[in-house]
């Protein structure tokens, strides 16, 4: 059922999807499909929470470290720019969902909390300088292409905006691009001639 949840919110965005057109393709009553869900409210957040398992399960998200784990988001950012619906329906709630009583408030809270300390250790392991921060400004950079994606598809590159985001935060590592994301032990000192040793 939520697969195809995800795929009607896809196709017409959270407030064109009806529960009773959701019932009919999963072959249940409306009566049954709400007392499985609860509400619409209820299966959107089951929904958002189905996308992000999903995504990190298809791009291996957990399984990477380092440079590998930042650039499968790119992959992932990929995925998104081929359902418009579901990034609006994201877009829109995770602004809605600023708002103190809004019923997902906890479900982004806890999303971005969860999103910086796994970037952040993902930079960490490529030696970034400031990883949490790093962090901070790639989720902010892919939700901010998002908006101006969904107002020009055409003229918005996610995946190529997102890589060229990621490929400056890594060259303030110098050593990143010659180590894929391990830092090289100095040279010892050579003494200058005539010197102590």
């Amino acid at each position: 059922m939520l697969d195809e949840a995800v795929r009607l919110f896809g196709e017409s965005g959270y407030r064109g999807a009806s529960t009773r057109e959701l019932a009919a393709r999963c072959g249940l009553s409306h009566a049954g499909l709400l007392h499985h869900v609860g509400s619409k409210q209820a299966l959107l957040l089951a929904v958002l929470e189905h996308r992000d398992a999903q995504d990190a399960q298809d791009a291996a998200l957990t399984a990477r470290t380092g440079r590998d784990r930042l650039h499968a988001l790119v992959e992932v950012v990929r995925r998104n720019a081929s359902r418009p619906g579901i990034v609006e329906l994201f877009t829109v709630l995770s602004a809605e969902a600023t708002a103190a009583d809004h019923p997902a408030r906890a479900f982004f809270a806890e999303r971005y909390q969860r999103l910086v300390e796994q970037l952040g250790a993902a930079f960490t392991d490529c030696a970034h300088p400031d990883p949490v921060s790093a962090a901070r400004r790639l989720v902010a950079v892919v939700d901010g292409l998002q908006v101006q994606w969904l107002l020009d598809p055409e003229g918005v590159d996610m995946p190529a905006q997102v890589l060229a985001h990621l490929d400056a935060e890594l060259a303030r590592v110098p050593q990143v691009a010659a180590t894929g994301g391990r830092p090289q032990p100095r040279p010892a000192a050579v003494p200058a001639p005539g010197a102590p040793t």
